[in-house]
């Protein structure tokens, strides 16, 4: 699963979600959502400006964590992966 760690390096930056907004022009809405995990996409545009913002790498806001049960049923051949 795609983790995004926004509210860590918030918090580590001690800046707010409203000081992000400001500094981005990214609704506070969609900063929120971000911010609790319950996005369902995101944009690459507010990661870039999430970035420039913060003066971190996108590898320091999203990380792959692997999932518990494997959600790919088969390979790229066709063949039932386990």
């Amino acid at each position: 699963m795609i983790r995004i760690k926004l509210s860590r390096v918030l918090g580590e930056r001690r800046w707010t979600q409203a000081d992000l907004a400001r500094a981005t022009g990214v609704r506070p809405t969609t900063i929120n959502d971000y911010y609790h995990e319950i996005a369902e996409r995101i944009n690459l545009e507010h990661f870039d400006l999430f970035c420039e913002a913060l003066n971190c790498d996108l590898s320091d806001l999203i990380v792959y964590v692997p999932n518990q049960e494997p959600r790919v049923r088969h390979d790229r051949a066709g063949n039932k992966k386990l």
